[in-house]
């Protein structure tokens, strides 16, 4: 079963997430991205799906460590945002996001491009 880390500081964006995933994949919910952070010191997860916006350290931040590593430079981060900004899009696929999915989130959509993205 694959792994998929979501990092959400959105308590329900969360609960929101994991009810759709948990069924197909194997999930770890956490509320930052300092928590992602300690936790893939533990596993490595085949995707993540990470809010662009959270407090402490954000999402571009986020990415542009996960992206400097050897041993994460080759997950998959999708980001889950509530902007339709499309200047934020573009920012996080120049980083190196493998694909968007705009908040609220549909469930089938959520599945449907999480599939897509694990191949």
């Amino acid at each position: 079963m694959k792994t998929i880390f979501i990092v959400d500081d959105n308590a329900t964006n969360l609960v929101a997430a994991r009810n759709v995933l948990d069924e197909t994949y194997k999930t770890y919910s956490m509320p930052s991205a300092e928590k992602m952070f300690q936790l893939l010191e533990k596993i490595t997860p085949d995707l993540i799906l990470l809010d662009i916006e959270m407090p402490e350290m954000g999402g571009f931040e986020a990415i542009k460590i996960l992206k400097s590593k050897p041993e994460t430079k080759d997950i998959p981060v999708v980001f889950l945002t509530a902007s339709h900004v499309s200047e934020d899009r573009l920012e996080g696929l120049t980083l190196g996001a493998v694909d968007y999915i705009s908040k609220p989130f549909v469930p089938a959509l959520l599945l449907q491009r999480i599939n897509r993205n694990l191949g």
